[in-house]
């Protein structure tokens, strides 16, 4: 195997795919990318088993590949990253001359790194389920972005670490939830097809950090598997079995209490109140809102408390005292990209609603917790 390449074209493919590595995988070959070299491409896949990523890198004048021995070879993937970073060069070249001992160099830079043969790599399907749907990269960015946050990191609860993501009516609905909070996206797009599956937060993250936004994104999905299709790359993931809860039951249809104001004065009042934190490290942020004041405070017995009145609002209905996690709150106000957004209270003890002013499609919606308010 004997190729050159442009360094800054092999770099970006090569950390793409290394997303998809798990730094304990039980199989030896999987800490590796590998790399198939054809005629006029180069083909790169990395795995944890649960996250698969193919990329392609074909032969144009950008790239400036050029390809002057076949063949395939897995490398280290932490190690091969390192290298070509490293290597001061606009290009460089890759060539596995004795074996498996593979010289990469570039200007007057040289490495020689061991690698291993691809038959000691696992068989990844990467055949393309028949269900699919279409939606622009920039859109599912913001799908993302927008839900994924809300989920829960305990493992005892599989379902509730991934998104839920259902296709009805042409209705596409990202849905997330850890049991005290709930992030919801829909968007309309052209598709009939009826799906429902739950896909890991944290491979969703991984594809938000991945994706070109100037393209579209074609999504396959089957029993077992997701795939999203960008141009010359197919990131793939297994799904998360069960049955996510019903998140339509969750959100209130009458409200006691709406006010409406700029998202950024109330991040930023949020963050204030949020510095004091319990010994345990959690801040709980009361709001006491009637016609003429709306009041953010915290205390703390071990640290202290704060206290600060927001000017610009609206209000609409009957006063309110309520409490929640800063933490939770702030979450969601980073998440939305307006800048005016409406908080609808149904009462002191049951969930709020946030939403932007403009997009109704989004809804945030949060738990109260019983304080001595």
């Amino acid at each position: 195997m004997h190729f050159k390449i442009s360094k800054k074209t092999f770099y970006q493919a090569l950390d793409r795919v290394a997303r998809a590595i798990s730094a304990s995988s039980p199989i030896p070959a999987l800490s590796g990318i590998k790399i198939v070299l054809l005629n006029d491409e180069i083909q790169l896949t990395a795995s944890d088993s649960d996250m698969s990523i193919y990329d392609v890198i074909k032969s144009d004048e950008d790239n400036q590949l050029v390809i002057y021995k076949t063949g395939s070879i897995v490398i280290e993937g932490k190690y091969i990253l390192d290298i070509v970073r490293k290597i001061d060069a606009t290009s460089l070249e890759v060539n596995s001359e004795d074996g498996y001992l593979t010289k990469i160099s570039g200007g007057n830079t040289e490495f020689k790194i061991n690698g291993v043969p691809t038959s000691d790599y696992p068989l990844i399907d990467f055949a393309k389920p028949e269900d699919t749907f279409v939606l622009s990269a920039n859109e599912l960015h913001q799908m993302i972005v927008q839900t994924s946050f809300a989920t829960t990191d305990r493992e005892n609860r599989p379902i509730l670490t991934g998104v839920n993501v259902t296709l009805e009516n042409g209705r596409l609905t990202f849905a997330a939830t850890d049991s005290n909070r709930l992030a919801r996206k829909t968007l309309t797009i052209d598709n009939e097809n009826n799906i429902n599956f739950i896909i890991p937060a944290s491979s969703l993250q991984k594809i938000a950090r991945i994706i070109d936004r100037n393209t579209d994104v074609e999504v396959a999905v089957s029993d077992k598997k997701v795939q999203f299709y960008f141009e010359d790359m197919i990131i793939q993931n297994r799904l998360i079995d069960g049955i996510f809860p019903d998140t339509n039951r969750f959100i209130p249809n009458t409200y006691q209490t709406i006010i409406t104001l700029d998202s950024r004065d109330l991040l930023n009042a949020i963050g204030r109140a949020s510095f004091i934190k319990s010994i345990d490290g959690v801040s709980i942020v009361n709001f006491q809102i009637t016609e003429n004041n709306f009041v953010i405070s915290s205390r703390s017995q071990e640290v202290g408390s704060s206290v600060e009145e927001i000017i610009k609002y609206t209000f609409e209905g009957e006063p309110l005292n309520i409490s929640f996690s800063g933490k939770f709150l702030s979450e969601a106000l980073r998440a939305i990209d307006g800048s005016d957004i409406k908080i609808s209270f149904e009462g002191e003890m049951k969930p709020f609603v946030v939403r932007e002013i403009e997009d109704l499609d989004t809804t945030h919606l949060i738990l109260p917790v019983r304080t001595n308010y």
